[in-house]
């Protein structure tokens, strides 16, 4: 029978991780249930006890809040992918050629970002536009989501014409037919440098590790690009 193992995973891994986590189950016989929420959410859960063995996050900062709190089995976060921040609108919307101009044309009424204090994504979204010193103008039109797979639902369903979500919701199979995308610019945003840690109290914790190994090991980093995450040891820094 397969052992079962509970992962916590940002939701930026919903449409990146299933097939992956097949390729684990065929491999390993491990079986994975994951949960996909804002790293926040899911931080503020473990610390509540909830019984997760691995906690793959959005960023390193909430990994980290973990371990400060001995939750977790290592004293450091394992990067295993970095995130692409990008700006999607659906084809039907007016911005067919879509740049940095379309977040300052008058005709763009509502940008659907992910909650700052919740989602990595979020944070990275403000950042940018602040770099952009669009900040302040656009701050007005936001539609906030808990998240940034609803940050995507939100533009796609069209309760908002604009939407900056990660390069993962962009590249989903619905929102590459329904919709085009620009990357934001890199040096507008801090790297989405995307962490993982095994739970302290984890009753699975070799498997836990057997899961991380697996995601860093070459062939799955060269999937985790095709589902638009590169991997964690790239070069580029990113100020």
């Amino acid at each position: 029978m397969a052992q079962s193992l509970r992962l916590a995973a940002a939701a930026d891994l919903q449409s990146v991780l299933p097939p992956i986590l097949a390729q684990l189950e065929r491999q390993t016989h491990i079986h994975v249930d994951a949960s996909y929420q804002s790293s926040a959410t899911l931080a503020t859960q473990i610390q509540n006890g909830a019984p997760f063995d691995l906690f793959m996050a959005a960023d390193m900062s909430f990994p980290q809040r973990i371990i400060s709190e001995g939750l977790a089995d290592a004293d450091k976060a394992v990067p295993y992918a970095r995130g692409t921040l990008v700006l999607w609108v659906r084809d039907d919307s007016p911005f067919r050629q879509l740049s940095v101009h379309t977040l300052s044309d008058p005709a763009l009424k509502t940008l659907a970002i992910a909650n700052a204090e919740h989602a990595p994504y979020g944070r990275a979204a403000e950042a940018s536009l602040k770099s952009l010193c669009l900040y302040d103008q656009l701050k007005p039109k936001f539609v906030i989501a808990e998240n940034i797979a609803q940050t995507a639902q939100y533009v796609d369903s069209g309760n908002a014409q604009a939407g900056l979500i990660s390069l993962t919701s962009a590249l989903t199979e619905r929102l590459r037919a329904n919709g085009h995308y620009i990357a934001m610019p890199r040096d507008s945003y801090p790297p989405i440098l995307q962490g993982a840690v095994v739970l302290k109290n984890s009753s699975n914790r070799t498997q836990a590790h057997q899961l991380l190994e697996f995601l860093l090991s070459s062939p799955i980093q060269k999937e985790l690009a095709v589902y638009g995450l590169e991997p964690a040891n790239t070069p580029e820094t990113g100020h």
